[in-house]
């Protein structure tokens, strides 16, 4: 024969015992997350109290052609890329040749040149570089 009081008070009992560390779990959870809100609500006002900067993209043109005058003090230009680096920052990489000699240059752009590299690139050494030929032997 089932006893049915004694069946529901067990199950009571069983259910009171999952349902602690279930809200347990649940609050770690829920502060978890609220604190999650509170620090992206930080972080939002920190960002919205800072200046943005200008995009200096528009001079892009004006970064190539200021770069390259320069570079130009040290032989035949040739740009290779201009990257937006930051919204305020353009970037522009180079070479220069004169005689035998090439140099490589980076260029760094805000509303004027700031910072201008220059580094040698090395020759490779291989047949033609030694002034050798090579045959074809059949």
């Amino acid at each position: 024969m089932i006893d049915f009081e004694r069946n529901t008070a067990a199950t009571g009992l069983i259910r009171h015992e999952i349902r602690m560390p279930l809200l347990l779990c649940t609050a770690l959870l829920l502060n978890a997350c609220v604190a999650g809100l509170a620090v992206s609500a930080l972080g939002a006002a920190a960002r919205s109290g800072q200046v943005r900067s200008e995009s200096n993209e528009h001079l892009r043109p004006v970064a190539e052609q200021a770069c390259s005058a320069h570079a130009s003090e040290f032989g035949t230009v040739h740009v290779i890329d201009v990257e937006q680096r930051t919204m305020s920052k353009l970037v522009v990489w180079g070479t220069t040749t004169s005689g035998a000699s090439r140099q490589s240059f980076e260029c760094i752009f805000t509303t004027k040149i700031v910072a201008f590299k220059l580094r040698p690139i090395k020759r490779s050494v291989g047949p033609a570089s030694l002034g050798l030929r090579l045959s074809k032997t059949t």
